[in-house]
This record gives structure tokens, sequence and C-alpha cells, in this order.
């Protein structure tokens, strides 16, 4: 019959920790003797070393061959987005309806406006975008001549409006039958909305129903133009004080005073038939006045 192992008391046990501690008879610390401790601290210096390098340098390789100014990849869009202020987006319609006779409901509408077109005030465009740019032209800028390592945006002044700048009139006309809405196309880096230089994109607008109750439209800029010398844009950080050209779009109303209507950015690279997407190129919305 074997005979139960004999119980160990606290102190043998530290004995027997400070004997692997330090061995007085092998001259080793913890098991292992000077020389082995050596070696392995070299190896593990070593090995953390080189593992530090490959690190810094996959990290250095990475920050060599990504651009601070744009994206290397991203959603890689062929066609900008469209939309329309005063921007009363609903779950599935865009519905801009206002009450005449209800100064507080127009006021709205128009304070909408005055806040979206705040950035485009002549005096804040004179100031951080003085760079004068050559109308009717692709703007390319292969430099970062502008200031703070930037590259120069060309200024869009509220002015240029005209009749829907808000300058004249505050109430954008949502005070009567002649509202005005604004029109801005979505930004895509290095994106030319023309294969021709000569042929600019511009906005038009069509009357899906109610043909009745529009008796006319105007554009300004003349001719709903958005300029070539606003493309292509760079990026956010290497154009700062970039701002989106627009088209104000008003819109004289009759009889029922109500309307589906449909603006398109109309360019030879702008598609507006995308079933998965219905604001690529185009935006539908209804337009409603009430007394």
């Amino acid at each position: 019959m074997a005979t139960l192992k004999e119980k160990r008391t606290c102190g043998q046990r530290c004995e027997d920790f400070g004997h692997f501690v330090w061995n007085s008879e092998n001259g080793t610390f913890m098991g292992r003797t000077p020389k082995k401790w050596v070696y392995i601290s070299l190896y593990y210096v070593a090995f953390y070393v080189i593992m530090t390098g490959l690190f810094s340098l996959a990290i250095w390789v990475l920050m060599y061959t990504l651009s601070p100014y744009s994206p290397d990849y991203h959603d890689r869009l062929q066609s900008p987005g469209v939309m329309v202020w005063p921007n009363t987006y609903g779950e599935e319609d865009v519905e801009i309806s206002y009450n005449m006779s209800d100064k507080a409901n127009w006021m709205k509408m128009s304070h909408i406006l005055h806040e979206f077109l705040e950035p485009y005030n002549d005096t804040k465009q004179l100031e951080c975008n003085s760079y004068n740019c050559t109308k009717g032209k692709y703007f390319f800028q292969n430099t970062f001549s502008a200031p703070h390592h930037t590259k120069w945006a060309c200024p869009f002044k509220q002015s240029i409006l005209g009749a829907c700048s808000g300058i004249e009139d505050p109430t954008f006309g949502y005070n009567c039958t002649m509202p005005c809405v604004i029109i801005k196309m979505n930004r895509i880096i290095n994106f030319l909305p023309s294969n021709h230089t000569d042929l600019p994109p511009y906005v038009n607008c069509t009357i899906l129903d109610g043909q009745d109750s529009v008796a006319k439209i105007e554009y300004f800029p003349d001719h709903g133009i958005m300029d070539l010398s606003y493309f292509p844009y760079y990026g956010n950080l290497a154009q700062p004080t970039y701002v989106n050209p627009l088209v104000a779009v008003r819109f004289s109303l009759v009889g029922e005073k109500q309307a589906k209507i449909q603006c398109r950015v109309v360019s030879d690279k702008i598609s507006y038939e995308n079933i998965h997407d219905p604001y690529e190129g185009k935006v539908i919305f209804y337009l409603k006045a009430v007394k």
C-alpha cells in the first residue's frame, strides 16, 4: 500500500521557491544560466526590432501612397445626385407646400433659403474666393498655389441668382404665386460634367403633372447654366472654400396652383434614368401654393 505524500510546510515551499530563483549549486537564475538569459534577451530584442521595423515600413508605404486631399478608393459615382431647396423632404416625396396668407408659413420657406445661401453672400465670396476664373472653361489645377497649400475655388456670388437671390425680394416669392426653388448638384471629386468643353451642364425643369398650374418658368443664371469653371472639384481639403454652383428656378403659378415638377441637370455625362436612385441627375418634387 502506497504511503501518503508528506504534506509540505509553508517554510519548505518558500525554500523551494528561493532555490528556483537562485540555485547556487548550478549557478542558475530561474532555471537558466546567465549566459542563456543573455541569448534569450538578444533574441527577443532582435525579434521586436524587426517587427517594429516591418510595421513602421508598412505604415510609411501606406501613408506615402495615400493622398491627404482626396480618397484613393471611394464609391466611384458615375453621375451626381441632384437636390432642391427649400429641402422639405418627406418619407417618399418632396413636397414644397406653402400658404400665401399665412406669413409665418411662407416666412419659414424663405428662412430656409436665406440660411442655405449664407455661404454664398457676395462679400464672403469675394473674401474667400478672390481668384478670377475664366468662364466657360474647366479650371484644371496641377499645383497647390492657393494659400495654405490648397487649390483655388471660383466664387459663386448670391447675386448671380438674380430675382431668386433673396436680395431684391427677401421672400423669394413665397408671399405670392411666384416661388423660387434652388437646384444643387452634389459633388464628385474630379468629375467633368461634359465631354465637350463648350457644352456646360444646365438645369431644365418640366411639368409632369398639372400643366395648367404653371404659366412660366425662369432660370437664374440665364438658361440654368452651371459654368464649367466650377469643375473639376478636387475635394474639401484641397479646396476648403469651394461652393457648389447653383441654379435658381422661379415658377409663375396659376389656376390650381399645384404641380408635379422634374428638374434635371442636362449633360452628356449625367444620367437620370436610374430606377435605383431617383435623385441621380434629377429631382422630382411637388409644388403647391394655397391661400
